[in-house]
C-alpha cells in the first residue's frame, strides 16, 4: 500500500487495501489491545497476562490465539510453560504513532459516532 501526493491511498490491487483492513481489525478489540500494549513491554505467559487485566483464561488465550494466528504475536516455548511477546518490532512504531494521533486529534475519535467510545462498539481507550 502506497500513499499518492494526494494523501489518498492507492493499491496495486484490492488485496493490500484488504490486507490493512485485516490489520487494523486485528487491533480494534479493546482486549487485543491491552494484550499487544502489554507485550510491548515485554514476553508474558497467558497467566500473567490474565492477571494483569483480570480477564478469564479462556479469553485471554483466544485473543492471544488470534494475534497468533494474525502473525502480530509469537510464542516461546520454555517447558510446559509459553511466553508470548510481539513478533514485529515495526507493531511498536504503529502504536507510538497512533498514540502520536491521539494525541493530536483529541477526543475527536473518542466522539465519533460510528466508533467512538460512546457508540456501543466495546472498543474503548
Amino acid at each position: 500500500m502506497t500513499i499518492n501526493k494526494d494523501a489518498c491511498l492507492a493499491t496495486e490491487n484490492g488485496s493490500d487495501l484488504d490486507n490493512a483492513v485485516a490489520l487494523f481489525h486485528s487491533l480494534s478489540d479493546g482486549t487485543r489491545l491491552a494484550i499487544v500494549r502489554r507485550l510491548a513491554g515485554g514476553e508474558a505467559r497467558v497467566a500473567d497476562l490474565v492477571g494483569e487485566l483480570g480477564l478469564a483464561q479462556s479469553t485471554v488465550s483466544a485473543h492471544v490465539a488470534c494475534l497468533r494466528d494474525c502473525g502480530l504475536v509469537t510464542g516461546r516455548p520454555a517447558g510446559r510453560q509459553v511466553f508470548y511477546s510481539l513478533s514485529r518490532p515495526e507493531l511498536l512504531d504503529l502504536l507510538a504513532s497512533a498514540e502520536t494521533l491521539l494525541a493530536a486529534t483529541g477526543s475527536a475519535v473518542a466522539l465519533c459516532p460510528n466508533y467512538g467510545t460512546d457508540a456501543g462498539s466495546g472498543v474503548t481507550a
